[in-house]
């Protein structure tokens, strides 16, 4: 009689045995699934974010090192090869774009300084005014994050009406009805289209100042405040003794971001000015629009935009350095 040899039913006999099943067990079938499950879930994130912004910014980065102009954007990729040359032309001082590129930088390092500390300095004393509990707080609240609730194209078109030529609403206000001007400068052209820009980024970002400055106060314990009442501080004391060094944390991450998005700034210039900003009011990433699209020289864009990148990292790489004690990162 012959017999015939039946497959292990048990982990017991596996073990004894030796032998293999014919397939995964139900355990390990699930146990994969659960590995898998986390990376299923990120992985549309993921190619977004390979489509949206790795893929354009490395075809930026590649368009820099060609001579991509009018005349060779039909076929961009057979555009010549030049190597540095849109890097030395951007750079060079002398010349027409390097003039005004390092001109840009210099103003939009002082564009973001003045708004950052503008921002943040409204942010935090309607932080300080709003922590403590007294009637009307929640409608303040409120109306404090209406500039952040409302799309920002849609608010900057109605500081460009209100700013717009010598008719506009502004100009009424301070000559007929106030009397403080005796004739109507033009806003938006000259030196005051930096001003212009400034009021109007400043106006946009404080909300968010305010938002993550309130919720880092409320992190506080009253108890503190309360304990330092009773050894007589004062309050200003308080707030320099107390509060600063406890929302530290929360303002390192706040500035950085305010700096990265103010310096970056682009949609407001070019609501305000259009396709061409003013001379006095151009900033870095306005001047790369123009390079690009009004004068077709997509290959100093690419380079200008190389050089904002590698920027805007030396200054947040030395931010970070500066402010956090050596071995501590942001989310300690």
């Amino acid at each position: 009689m012959t017999t015939h040899a039946t497959a292990p039913t048990s982990a017991t006999e596996v073990i004894t045995t030796g032998r293999r099943g014919r397939g995964p067990t139900p355990a390990t079938t699930r146990r994969r699934r659960r590995t898998l499950f986390p990376y299923a879930l990120i992985a549309p994130a993921g190619v977004m974010e390979l489509l949206i912004h790795i893929i354009p910014m490395l075809l930026g980065v590649w368009i820099a090192f060609l001579s991509l102009t009018q005349l060779s954007i039909a076929n961009w990729v057979a555009a010549p090869f030049i190597g540095l040359q849109n890097f030395l032309t951007s750079l060079d001082p002398a010349g027409p774009i390097g003039s005004q590129f390092y001109a840009a930088l210099l103003r939009t390092v002082f564009y973001t300084v003045v708004v950052v500390a503008i921002a943040w300095s409204l942010g935090i004393f309607a932080a300080v005014l709003l922590n403590s509990k007294f009637r009307g707080n929640g409608v303040l609240r409120t109306l404090f994050l209406v500039p952040y609730a409302l799309p920002g194209f849609v608010t900057t078109i109605a500081w460009a009406f209100i700013f717009n030529q010598r008719d506009g609403m502004l100009n009424r206000l301070l000559v007929d009805d106030l009397g403080v001007l005796s004739e109507r400068p033009f806003w938006l052209l000259g030196g005051n289209s930096l001003i212009v820009v400034i009021v109007v980024t400043v106006w946009q970002f404080w909300p968010f100042a305010f938002l993550m400055l309130l919720a880092a106060l409320q992190s506080i314990p009253d108890e503190v405040y309360e304990a330092a009442s009773l050894d007589g501080a004062s309050l200003w004391k308080q707030f320099t003794g107390i509060t600063l060094p406890m929302i530290r944390h929360a303002n390192v991450v706040l500035l950085l971001m305010l700096s990265l998005w103010v310096f970056n700034q682009f949609d407001v210039p070019y609501l305000l000015f259009g396709p061409a900003s003013p001379e006095e009011a151009t900033l870095i990433s306005p001047l790369i629009y123009q390079q690009s699209f009004n004068n077709w020289n997509f290959g100093v864009g690419g380079a200008l935009s190389v050089l904002l990148l590698i920027v805007l990292l030396i200054a947040s790489a030395f931010y970070i350095r500066l402010v956090l004690p050596k071995g501590q990162t942001v989310d300690d």
